[in-house]
C-alpha cells in the first residue's frame, strides 16, 4: 500500500478566482488578450451553468465522437509480464483518434456561444489539429492550425488529414520549428485576431482559463473509468498510469481519483535520449519554475531563463513546460512523475502491437513502457490501468524509420 497522500487543496477548490493551482498558473499575457481572456472565461461559466450546454456536448460526445471508450483487461500483456492485471483505457477507439475531440467539442460549443466562426489552434503530433479541423468541419468554422515544419515531417499524414477537413496548416519556420514554437505562431495570431476568433488550445497550458477548461472536458475520461472499474472488478485501481506532455489526456484520467489516497497516480513524461540538457522533455527531471506561453510552472531552461531545446520521439510530448495543476499536485506528493527514454518507448511499441494487436500512439506509449517495468513489482492482486489516449496510425512511418535507422546502425557497427 502507498502512503497516505498529504492534506492538499480539495480538487473542487482549484484553481482559485485568479486562475492559480497555488503558485502555479495565473495569466501571463499581453494587455490585448486580457479582455479575451476574461470573456472566455464568463462564456464558460455561464456555460457550465447552461444544462442545454451540457446536454449537447454529452449528445456530441457519445453520438460523434463515440464515448464512452471501453476499458480493456490486456489479458496477454499481463500474463506475459506477470503481476498486475493491466487494463487499458481505449481514448485510441475515439472519432479523430485520440482523447483530444473532448476538448475541440467542448471549446468548438463555446466559439459559437461567443459568436466566433474563426478557429486557431497550435498541435504537435497533429492529433488535436485534427480534432479542431474536424470539428469545425462539423460546425462550419474556418480553421488555421499551426504546426512546426519538424512535425509536420514526422506526421505527414495528420497533416493531410487536417487539410482534408478543410482546414489551413500553416508552417511554422521559428525556433525548432516544433510545439513550443507552434504555440507562439498561434498567441500572435490571437494577439492581432482576438475580436473575431477563437483560440482552441490544445493542452491543459497557457494563461486561465484554459488550463481549467481543458481539464474539465477531459474529465469524462477519469468518469467513465471509475464507472468501468468498478463494474468489472468491485474496486477502484491500484495504480494509474498516463503519459505527460502538456498533461490533457492525464488530468483528465486522473481527476476523479486526486482524492482516492489508496490510488497512486503516475504520470510518465519524455526521457528523449537521456537526461542531458536538450536530448528531453522530462520537466520534472531538469526543470525550473518559470513562466511561458501564459502560464507559471516548471520550465526546461537554462541558467539565464533561456528555453531549452527539447527531444523526444513522439512529437505530441516534445514540449518544454508542463501543465500547472500538474506542476501543483507534483509538488503536493499526490501525483509521482516518471519518464521513459524513447528506446524503451520503441521497445514498447512493438510490444503492444505484437502481444495484443493493438498499436498505440507514441505519446500513449511512454505510459505503456512504464507498464513494462511497474507491473512485474506489483502483486497478481493488483490493478493496473493505464490511459491509452492515442492511436498509433499516425506514428507508423516514423517508426518504421526509425526501425530501419536502428537496423542499419547495427549492421553498420557489425
Amino acid at each position: 500500500m502507498t502512503a497516505p497522500v498529504p492534506t492538499i487543496s480539495s480538487k473542487s477548490e482549484l484553481p482559485d478566482r485568479s486562475g492559480h493551482f497555488g503558485p502555479f498558473g495565473g495569466r501571463y499575457v499581453p494587455e490585448t488578450l486580457m479582455n479575451c481572456l476574461l470573456e472566455l472565461e464568463a462564456a464558460y461559466e455561464e456555460a457550465k451553468a447552461d444544462a442545454s450546454f451540457t446536454r449537447e456536448l454529452r449528445r456530441l460526445l457519445r453520438d460523434y465522437a463515440g464515448r464512452p471508450t471501453g476499458l480493456y483487461h490486456a489479458a496477454n500483456l499481463s500474463a506475459k509480464l506477470g503481476g498486475a492485471k493491466i487494463y487499458l483505457k481505449r481514448e485510441d477507439l475515439l472519432h479523430t483518434g485520440a482523447h483530444k475531440i473532448n476538448n475541440a467539442l467542448g471549446q468548438a460549443l463555446l466559439a459559437r456561444r461567443l459568436g466566433k466562426r474563426r478557429i486557431i489552434a497550435e498541435t504537435g503530433a497533429g492529433q488535436h489539429g485534427v480534432a479542431t479541423a474536424t470539428v469545425c468541419a462539423r460546425f462550419g468554422l474556418e480553421c488555421v492550425i499551426y504546426m512546426g515544419e519538424v512535425d509536420m515531417e514526422r506526421q505527414a499524414l495528420n497533416v493531410f488529414r487536417m487539410r482534408l477537413c478543410g482546414a489551413e496548416v500553416r508552417p511554422v519556420t521559428t525556433g525548432q520549428r516544433t510545439l513550443k514554437d507552434a504555440v507562439n505562431e498561434a498567441m500572435r495570431d490571437w494577439v492581432a485576431s482576438s475580436s473575431t476568433t477563437h483560440y482552441i488550445l490544445g493542452s491543459a497550458l497557457g494563461a486561465h482559463p484554459f488550463p481549467m477548461m481543458v481539464r474539465d472536458f477531459h474529465k469524462v475520461i477519469g468518469e467513465e473509468t471509475r464507472a468501468q472499474i468498478l463494474e468489472k472488478e468491485g474496486r477502484l485501481p491500484t495504480e494509474m498510469v498516463a503519459c505527460v506532455g502538456g498533461g490533457s489526456n492525464a488530468i483528465g484520467f486522473f481527476h476523479d481519483f486526486l482524492e482516492e489516497s489508496e490510488v497512486r497516480l503516475v504520470g510518465v513524461e519524455a526521457g528523449g535520449r537521456c537526461i542531458e540538457e536538450g536530448q528531453h522533455a522530462a520537466r520534472f527531471a531538469g526543470g525550473r519554475l518559470g513562466v511561458l506561453q501564459g502560464c507559471k510552472t516548471y520550465l526546461l531552461q537554462n541558467a539565464d531563463g533561456q528555453i531549452n531545446p527539447t527531444h523526444s520521439v513522439s512529437a505530441g510530448l516534445d514540449y518544454a513546460a508542463i501543465g500547472p495543476e500538474h506542476a501543483y499536485y507534483h509538488d503536493q506528493g499526490r501525483i509521482e512523475y516518471a519518464y521513459a527514454s524513447d528506446a524503451e518507448v520503441m521497445t514498447a511499441f512493438e510490444e503492444l502491437s505484437r502481444t495484443e494487436g493493438i498499436l498505440p500512439a507514441l505519446e500513449s506509449t511512454h505510459a505503456i513502457a512504464y507498464a513494462l517495468k511497474r507491473a512485474p513489482q506489483l502483486a497478481s492482486s493488483d490493478l493496473l490501468c493505464l490511459n491509452l489516449s492515442g492511436r498509433g496510425d499516425k506514428d507508423v512511418n516514423e517508426v518504421a524509420r526509425i526501425m530501419e535507422a536502428a537496423k542499419e546502425a547495427r549492421g553498420a557497427s557489425a
